[in-house]
């Protein structure tokens, strides 16, 4: 499994290697720009050049766009929603002008809107973004923790985006925590289990490209976004072991987005490759 964390581009594409290199890394997720502003800059094709020329000497292989959190493709606010197509179809060029080969992004809330209503806003807007998306360039939905009205809680929600567009750009991005808030039980090796066939069943395994591994001190569907140190929350070892036992999986890529410093980044980069070289003896 490629493994890697979300680092800060803001110190500069050279600086942003460097620590992920440093840490082991052979993936690595960033933002583009302002996560928190629907402005887009002008797309820096030789800095991206350099960065992608950077991550490859460095053994990077794998690179990954976390669009901004903004971002609502369910919306029924059309200002927001221009905007949030705008954000995605950025990212999507700057992946083609970097070599990045993964856009991650949330799809955003319903809010008070009937939810078959925003579903089709939804599709929709991937449709427009996924009409010029570059080759090489793949689309990943993230899993959300299911609060309230927010998009993409559920594995049903997400395979049937999937196969409302049945684009072979588009695939999908599980995140451990959310996926645990959103009332998952995969702390053993029968929830992961029959998470994964569920996965299997409904989006199929050949559309997941990606994992975020975190884990969360929230209640098993809490639905809150909080995350936390791998083995120290409630997903803990076990839940991890689970999912490194999962062969199928073993092919993928997983960017740790864990908090605190760089101490804390090493500790749980640690304690996953830990963790997966356990379970391949």
């Amino acid at each position: 499994m490629q493994l890697g964390v979300h680092v800060n581009v803001d110190v500069g594409y050279a600086a942003a290697v460097e620590y992920a290199q440093r840490l082991g890394c052979t993936a690595v997720q960033f933002f583009s720009g302002n996560p928190k502003t629907y402005r887009v800059a002008p797309i820096d094709e030789a800095s991206l050049a350099v960065f992608r020329e950077r991550r490859i000497a460095a053994g990077i292989d794998v690179g990954v766009i976390h669009t901004p959190y903004l971002i609502n493709l369910a919306t029924d606010d059309a200002k927001i929603a221009t905007g949030s197509l705008r954000l995605l179809k950025n990212d999507l060029a700057v992946a083609a002008a970097g070599g990045v080969r993964f856009v991650n992004t949330h799809l955003g809330s319903y809010g008070a809107r009937p939810r078959a209503v925003g579903f089709a806003s939804v599709v929709a807007a991937l449709e427009d973004a996924l009409a010029t998306i570059a080759p090489g360039v793949l689309l990943v939905l993230e899993n959300s923790a299911g609060a309230g009205a927010l998009c993409g809680g559920t594995m049903e929600e997400l395979g049937a985006i999937l196969r409302a567009i049945d684009h072979p750009a588009l695939g999908v991005c599980i995140d451990t925590a959310h996926s645990w808030a959103a009332g998952y039980d995969i702390d053993s090796q029968a929830g992961v289990d029959r998470f994964v066939d569920l996965i299997a069943r409904e989006i199929s395994l050949e559309r997941l490209h990606l994992f975020h591994f975190n884990d969360t001190q929230i209640a098993l569907g809490g639905h809150r976004d909080r995350h936390w140190h791998i083995g120290d929350g409630n997903i803990g070892f076990a839940g991890f072991r689970a999912l490194a036992l999962r062969e199928e999986l073993r092919g993928r890529t997983a960017i740790l987005e864990t908090p605190g410093e760089e101490a804390d980044d090493v500790r749980n980069l640690q304690t996953i490759r830990m963790i997966f070289e356990g379970a391949r003896s």
